[in-house]
C-alpha cells in the first residue's frame, strides 16, 4: 500500500521544475514516433488526470509509460485485461491467516503510481468500474475499510482498434472519467528506421542514455506551477463557449444539430483547462493561448461528445464535429 499523498506548498517554487521539462526530451529519444502519446501521457501527470489511448498493438503504448515510471520517483504495474479477470484481481482483497486467526488486506495491482490498463475494454463490466471508481476517488474500500492511493496516481488504459469480438466497450459516463481519449498511428518510415536501429542497440545492450529522474517533490512544484499559469479571461471565455458549443452545435452549423445526440459535461470544462495549461507549461510559455486550448480540445472533447445514429450512418465522427466547432467558434 502506497504512502498517503504529499502536499507541495508554493514555498518550494525553486524547486528544479525545469526537469520534468527535460524528462519530456528524454522519452522523445525513447518513444519513436508517437510525440502526441509523449506529450499527452506528461499532461496528464501534470494536470493529475487518466489517459485513454486507442492504437493499433506495437505502438509503444506500453514503452511510453514504462520509460516514464523509470524517469520518475514512482513505480509502475502492468495490468492485462481478460474476460475472466475479477475486481479483487485490481483492487486486492481480504486473506484469511491461520496464524493469527485474523484477516489482513493484501493490496492489489492498483497501489501503484502509474498503471497500465492494457485492452481495457477485454475486461467485464465489474472490473471496469473498479478501476474507474478508483481513478475517480483516489482510493479503494474493501471492506468496512478505505485505503488511499499514492499521488501521483495515473491510469493510461489503451484500447485495440482491431478487434471486438469478446470486448465490452466502456458506456460513454465511465468514459468521460479519463482526462484525455488519445488515438495514435504508424510512425513514419524515417521514424520506422530509427526504431529498428533503437531496437539493435537494446539487442546488443549498448549503452542507452539514463533517464531523467524527477522527484515527487519537483512533480508537485511543476503541477503547482501549472495551476497557477495566468489565463486571460477572453482566452477562459473561449474556452467555455467552446464546450458549450458541443451543447447547442446547431447554433454554429445546421448540419451538426443532427450530428451530436449530447454534448460535452462541465467535466469537460476543467478538463479543458487542466489540460491547456499543462500543454502551455511543458512549451515554457508563462501563459496560456487560444493555441493552448485547440492544442488539446480534440482529445478532451471526442470522448465526451455524443454522435447520433445519424451521423454514424453518414461516417460523421466525433474528430470531425470538434473540427467543424474549432472553426466556427469565434476565438475572443
Amino acid at each position: 500500500m502506497k504512502e498517503p499523498a504529499v502536499h507541495v506548498t508554493t514555498d518550494m517554487a525553486s524547486a528544479d521544475v525545469g526537469t520534468v521539462r527535460q524528462l519530456r526530451e528524454y522519452l522523445q529519444t525513447r518513444v519513436l514516433g508517437q510525440p502526441e502519446l509523449v506529450d499527452r501521457l506528461l499532461i496528464a501527470l501534470l494536470a493529475d488526470g487518466h489517459l485513454l489511448v486507442e492504437g493499433a498493438p506495437g505502438l509503444a503504448k506500453t514503452t511510453a509509460i514504462k520509460e516514464l515510471a523509470a524517469g520518475l520517483e514512482a513505480d509502475f504495474q502492468r495490468l492485462q485485461f481478460t474476460p475472466d479477470l475479477l475486481p479483487g484481481d485490481l483492487t486486492g482483497t481480504e486473506v484469511y491467516r491461520p496464524q493469527s486467526g485474523e484477516f489482513h488486506f493484501q493490496p492489489g495491482p492498483l497501489f501503484h503510481h502509474l498503471i497500465l490498463a492494457d485492452e481495457i475494454n477485454r475486461a467485464p463490466a465489474k472490473v471496469q468500474s473498479a478501476l474507474l471508481e478508483a481513478m475517480a476517488e483516489r482510493q479503494i474500500t474493501v471492506g468496512s475499510t478505505t485505503y488511499p492511493l499514492g499521488d501521483p496516481f495515473l491510469v493510461m488504459a489503451t484500447q485495440n482498434p482491431i478487434e471486438q469480438e469478446g470486448t465490452y466497450p466502456l458506456p460513454e459516463a465511465q468514459l468521460d472519467r479519463f482526462l484525455m481519449y488519445v488515438r495514435i498511428g504508424y510512425p513514419a518510415a524515417d521514424t520506422e528506421r530509427a526504431i529498428l536501429e533503437l531496437a539493435r542497440r537494446s539487442e546488443r545492450q549498448a549503452s542507452v542514455p539514463a533517464p531523467v529522474q524527477v522527484t515527487r517533490t519537483q512533480l508537485f512544484a511543476a503541477r503547482d506551477e501549472v495551476r497557477r499559469l495566468h489565463m486571460a479571461p477572453a482566452v477562459e471565455e473561449y474556452l467555455i463557449q467552446l464546450v458549450l458549443a458541443t451543447r447547442t452545435p446547431g447554433a454554429y452549423a445546421a448540419e451538426l444539430e443532427r450530428w451530436v445526440s449530447f454534448g460535452a459535461s462541465p467535466r469537460a470544462t476543467i478538463a479543458l483547462d487542466r489540460c491547456a495549461r499543462a500543454h502551455a507549461w511543458l512549451r515554457g510559455n508563462d501563459y496560456v493561448s487560444p493555441a493552448d486550448v485547440q492544442a488539446v480540445a480534440a482529445d478532451v472533447l471526442r470522448h465526451r461528445v455524443l454522435v447520433s445514429y445519424e451521423a454514424e450512418a453518414e461516417g460523421v465522427t466525433a474528430d470531425r464535429i470538434v473540427a467543424t466547432l474549432l472553426a466556427q467558434v469565434p476565438v475572443a
